[in-house]
């Protein structure tokens, strides 16, 4: 019930949409004679997406996302286990074409093989089903990032795949019963930087304290974050990747999913 509600929600309240929405809403009240309050509505949205499509607003609020967690230290022991979460595949496209088809958070994907090559001894754990409401059978996304890895020259016998999750929630507890990582043992958790708050609290209130190897920044990190810019797709969509994160972590811990708000490490 909790993932079909965090899709219809997720859609509704998504930032781009949610603006469209208010916009067509102003227009409509307007022609049925309701002008000044769908002025006000449909002025008050192109002002707001004039603000996303042209102002820093996104990388203002992916900043404390993706600096939450810093990057452990080069010289880090060896971790038992190297967890990677799913969400860099395009599921429809890898089943369509054929082939496995990468989308922006294609660093996690790389960063796991690096992180297996660079630990040997690791167990190198990917964990992804399908996010897609109608759950269809060829929309698997460890199917594909297992055929990824074999590519990339990882071992079979390396890797350990979770298929059945379908949001960060599951990902940790049915990744914690698939492996059992025993106490004091170390797990890296690898998932993009804005996305890692939300994961890292998850997974700790499953009872698995990992520790954050953020990848796929979208923010430098510098004073660039704050000059304006003209590329209009780029803005909207850091918009939409802080937004939905915001969201995820009211919700997840409205939920009891988490224990903090905004975990920290």
């Amino acid at each position: 019930m909790f993932f079909i509600a965090s899709k219809i929600i997720g859609v509704v309240l998504e930032p781009i949409a949610f603006l469209v929405l208010v916009g067509f809403a102003g227009i409509a009240l307007a022609t049925i004679g309701f002008a000044r309050t769908g002025r006000v509505l449909s002025l008050g949205a192109a002002l707001a997406f004039a603000i996303v499509c042209f102002s820093p607003l996104g990388n203002a609020l992916l900043r404390p996302l993706e600096d939450r967690f810093p990057q452990p230290p080069a010289e880090m022991a060896a971790p038992a286990g190297i967890v990677v979460l799913g969400g860099a595949l395009d599921e429809g496209l890898t089943a369509a074409r054929g082939q496995p088809s990468l989308n922006e958070a294609a660093g996690r994907l790389t960063a796991g093989v690096e992180l297996a090559r660079r630990f040997p001894s690791a167990r190198l754990v990917f964990t992804g089903g399908s996010a897609d409401l109608s759950q269809k059978a060829d929309l698997d996304e460890a199917r594909g990032v297992h055929a990824l890895w074999l590519t990339l020259g990882v071992p079979d016998s390396r890797m350990t795949f979770e298929s059945a999750s379908r949001n960060t929630y599951e990902n940790a507890v049915l990744t914690k019963k698939l492996v059992a990582p025993k106490p004091g043992e170390t797990w890296l958790l690898v998932t993009s930087a804005a996305h890692m708050p939300r994961s890292v609290g998850i997974f700790r209130a499953a009872g698995w304290p990992v520790v954050a190897y953020p990848v796929d920044y979208r923010t430098s990190g510098t004073a660039r974050d704050w000059w304006p810019s003209a590329k209009v797709v780029d803005q909207q969509r850091k918009v939409e990747v802080a937004g939905h994160e915001w969201i995820g972590l009211v919700a997840y811990r409205l939920t009891g999913k988490t224990a903090t708000l905004f975990p920290a490490p």
